[in-house]
């Protein structure tokens, strides 16, 4: 195999453990509040920018990130308070919500680009030099990515299948009505669903600061793959998003020599619409 595509292989790796992290939290709202959030890239690059500042702060990066998480996570129980419970509340349409997140996701991008400028950004770390195989040259940074994307996902898992609330996300996502009369305490799921898809998303907003430059429209771009994963693994799955995610990536990169950087978007969708062709629920059953 050419060392060319090697290389965009492992780069693909690495971005699909980032679209993985992000996507999970991203089908979890879904699947348990019903609601397509246009915003959640917005807070991809918002933790990114958290983890900017705090490590400009001389913090730890690896702290600096955790330190993030809090942030972010706050932001999107802030939201659920101010906006989703409401709309929840008056039983407001998919379209409605759509259009109030996009409206969210334009607010917290210039919010963004006010407090921090428009500039490329970048963390305050020391230059390591990448490692050596062969004619191989892999950034230590993309292995950090690969392992903590493996530890942030080992630890879902438990969580999801292990846990009380785990199971108690399970049977909302299956029924809300029905897990509300078996008396599972709905409000306390919808918080959990807020404070991990809000981590996850922080996370992965923070480890692409890691292989790229901190910008204001970098959840932007993620928005369209992070959607493309969630279809293609069946929406309400996270492990399906996750095998997706990291399909989307590998195949975005990979195809670069031949379609350029500019169309890494459109072979996103492509993949998305081809897939649904032959499978309209996506790849795996869409239920956590």
């Amino acid at each position: 195999m050419d060392i060319q595509l090697i290389q965009l292989f492992i780069n693909g790796i690495a971005v699909g453990s980032i679209i993985a992290l992000a996507a999970v939290g991203l089908t979890l709202t879904y699947g348990i509040l019903r609601l397509s959030n246009f915003a959640h890239g917005d807070f991809l690059t918002l933790g990114a920018y958290l983890t900017f500042v705090i490590n400009g702060l001389g913090v730890n990066i690896w702290l600096s990130m955790i330190l993030a998480t809090f942030g972010t996570v706050t932001a999107m129980l802030l939201t659920e308070k101010l906006l989703w419970s409401r709309m929840r509340s008056i039983r407001a349409t998919s379209t409605t919500l759509i259009i109030i997140s996009i409206g969210l996701a334009l607010f917290l991008r210039n919010g963004i680009i006010l407090i921090w400028g428009g500039k490329n950004q970048n963390y305050d770390l020391p230059v390591i030099p990448a490692l050596e195989l062969g004619e191989l040259r892999i950034p230590q940074n993309q292995i950090v990515v690969l392992g903590l994307a493996i530890l942030v996902i080992a630890g879902l898992h438990y969580l999801l299948q292990n846990t009380k609330i785990g199971k108690a996300m399970r049977a909302v996502a299956d029924d809300l009505d029905l897990a509300r009369v078996s008396g599972i305490n709905v409000d306390r799921v919808i918080l959990w669903t807020w404070v991990i898809a809000g981590t996850l998303t922080s996370l992965g907003g923070s480890m692409y600061g890691l292989i790229t430059a901190v910008r204001p429209n970098m959840g932007w771009f993620l928005i369209l793959p992070l959607f493309a994963s969630v279809i293609l693994g069946g929406i309400g799955n996270p492990y399906g998003a996750i095998a997706a995610a990291f399909i989307i990536g590998i195949v975005q990169e990979v195809s670069t020599p031949w379609l350029g950087s500019q169309y890494k978007q459109g072979v996103a969708l492509l993949i998305m619409i081809l897939v649904l062709l032959i499978r309209p629920k996506g790849l795996f059953k869409g239920t956590i």
